[in-house]
């Protein structure tokens, strides 16, 4: 255990050396003391034991030179710390390009695609807690709504504010593929993953899906694409004169594009017709993405300071009571 002790101001130590310059001074004090009462002759006192409070008295000091002495080490700042150790972990950057269109609100999964996708996504971050997680958007255009980071309390609650709507409307797919790559593109991770979920067809932006692939796989990037949808139709919420409903309305999906997007990258399609689909689609991607990295660990250091500190001050009291108590002395 005290291989682990470092001190933050080891200097504060040196005023150790005091510890024994008092001693002897209260070895010196103690045996120079004249009694206030002077007797021609003191043989009466010759076979006079001392009592045990007499021997006790010294205690006093004991207790003084504690506190110095735990002052002392507690200025020093003891800290405890883990000795460092290589390990090996699983970890990888990781962009999810999430669709926000207005199609995302179709029920056939629940509550709706884009509920049900943030859900599932959530519980996939909360598996792979060493990994870089990033964040885009997109519908008719799109936008990073989190960068890579390692902390995936900052991405979960972002996740909550993203709603359909909140951009231009559309299915910008090459847009929002680029906007993932370039998130990307510096990384010097081993592995470099692109999670495109999408319900729809490549009608808006500026660049073809293919065209980003392609920089995608220039950059190293593999692009695992899903999309949600239910076969044949899907309730669609359509605002009316008479307020919102919901109509069946056909499910469109241009597969060909997102298996064409997978397969350049080296990457997978995966179609999700359910919640239960959804979640064993990401449950698939977890298991293959697993890249092991050597890293060195270190844990954070804690300060040890605090009870050295009451102990001393628990000691001091004791000693002001004792003093005044039952070592009470006569001026």
């Amino acid at each position: 255990m005290l291989n682990n002790i470092e001190f933050a101001q080891p200097y504060f130590l040196y005023l150790l050396l005091i510890i024994p310059v008092l001693i002897v001074w209260h070895w010196f004090k103690h045996n120079k003391r004249k009694p206030d009462i002077q007797f021609s002759s003191t043989e009466v006192f010759e076979n006079t034991k001392k009592s045990a409070k007499q021997y006790l008295y010294h205690s006093l000091f004991v207790f003084r030179i504690l506190v110095i002495t735990l002052l002392i080490i507690a200025f020093a700042r003891p800290q405890t710390t883990s000795s460092r150790q290589d390990i090996t972990i699983e970890g990888i950057d990781i962009v999810m390009a999430l669709d926000v269109s207005g199609s995302m609100l179709a029920q056939d999964l629940k509550p709706d695609r884009l509920e049900a996708a943030k859900d599932v996504a959530s519980d996939f971050f909360d598996g792979r807690p060493n990994d870089r997680i990033g964040l885009v958007i997109f519908s008719g255009e799109t936008f990073t709504q989190c960068p890579l980071t390692t902390d995936h309390r900052v991405i979960k609650n972002l996740f909550k504010d993203i709603k359909s709507g909140m951009i231009e409307d559309g299915t910008a797919i090459g847009d929002g593929l680029a906007t993932a790559v370039n998130r990307l593109k510096d990384s010097k991770a081993i592995s470099k993953v692109i999670i495109l979920l999408t319900d729809g067809v490549n009608n808006a932006g500026s660049l073809d899906p293919l065209s980003a692939a392609e920089i995608a796989k220039i950059y190293g990037v593999r692009i695992y694409t899903i999309g949600v949808g239910s076969m044949g139709t899907a309730p669609y919420p359509v605002q009316t004169p008479y307020g919102l409903r919901y109509q069946d309305m056909e499910v469109k999906i241009d597969e060909d594009l997102l298996k064409g997007v997978a397969d350049m990258t080296d990457g997978k399609y995966f179609r999700a017709t359910s919640n239960k689909k959804l979640k064993a689609i990401y449950e698939e991607i977890d298991k293959m993405e697993k890249s092991k990295i050597d890293v060195t660990e270190f844990r954070k250091k804690k300060e040890e300071f605090l009870p050295l500190a009451f102990i001393a001050l628990g000691l001091f009291v004791l000693e002001i009571f004792l003093r005044n108590t039952i070592f009470r002395t006569l001026p």
